[in-house]
């Protein structure tokens, strides 16, 4: 073993210590204002909010189901956001003076505005208007809430592609469709990667105020367990590490497409 080697282990050996330490403050604080309190801590009865028994076996619990709701409402949040996302970058990038103001003032009316505002009007305002029930209205929400994001990822990354790639293209006869999706596109997406898997994993945390217009995902199955069972800590702890869980996978299958699409094998 190389001298080099032995740095990087005692490195890694005082890393996974102090985040031992920190850990373990954090579990001592919690536990000292959990004692202040006088809480009873019932983490036993946590399992059967995961997994229950029902008459045909074991069954889904309602965190369970809720984490299922929240994951639909994040995979077609995701396809929308990244749909509005590519229209408003390719209107800003377009030619036309109105397409330009279109996307802009799209831009600016979502970021401008809390993500909780735009739920309570799409689903009190527009919803009954347009025949959408809460979960298309949840979906609609999140896509044109994080598709303003997700288009200034895709402007950036477009507009790093060096110029001489678009006039090789069009010097082979390509249109701007073609263009886009050939050689633009596909050169961007290395670029665009670590910020898109970033969004992608706010819009996890985003989806929880859905809750507010009566979609049982995971947040508002926590609150309903919290007020049936007065289990405050045990339960919001079990529903943020389930998002902490969904969300780290989220970045690790990121890192590793990142990683696959810059050193294709």
């Amino acid at each position: 073993m190389t001298e080099a080697d032995r740095t990087r282990r005692r490195a890694a050996g005082r890393d996974w210590l102090l985040f031992a330490l920190l850990a373990g403050g954090f579990c001592w604080l919690v536990a000292r204002g959990a004692a202040g309190l006088g809480y009873n801590w019932q983490w036993y009865l946590v399992p059967r909010t995961i997994i229950t028994e029902g008459p045909h076996g074991l069954a889904a619990g309602p965190l369970l189901q809720g984490l299922g709701v929240t994951l639909e409402v994040t995979a077609l949040a995701a396809c929308g956001a990244f749909g509005c996302g590519l229209a408003a970058a390719l209107l800003r990038l377009s030619g036309s003076l109105a397409g330009r103001a279109l996307a802009r003032a799209y831009l600016e009316a979502v970021r401008n505005t809390p993500l909780l505002i735009q739920l309570f009007f799409l689903y009190f305002v527009l919803a009954p208007t347009l025949g959408l029930d809460g979960m298309a209205t949840a979906v609609l929400g999140l896509s044109l809430f994080e598709g303003a994001y997700v288009s200034e990822i895709l402007r950036a990354g477009i507009l790093a592609i060096d110029h001489g790639q678009w006039d090789a293209a069009r010097s082979l006869g390509m249109g701007p469709a073609a263009c886009y999706r050939l050689v633009i596109l596909p050169q961007a997406v290395r670029r665009i990667l670590p910020p898109l898997a970033s969004q992608t994993v706010s819009l996890v945390k985003d989806s929880s105020l859905v809750s507010a217009i009566a979609i049982g995902e995971l947040t508002m199955r926590g609150q309903s367990l919290v007020s049936e069972t007065f289990l405050s800590f045990e339960i919001w702890f079990t529903v943020a590490a389930m998002y902490w869980l969904v969300t780290t996978a989220l970045s690790g299958l990121a890192h590793g497409l990142e990683r696959r699409l810059a050193y294709p094998s």
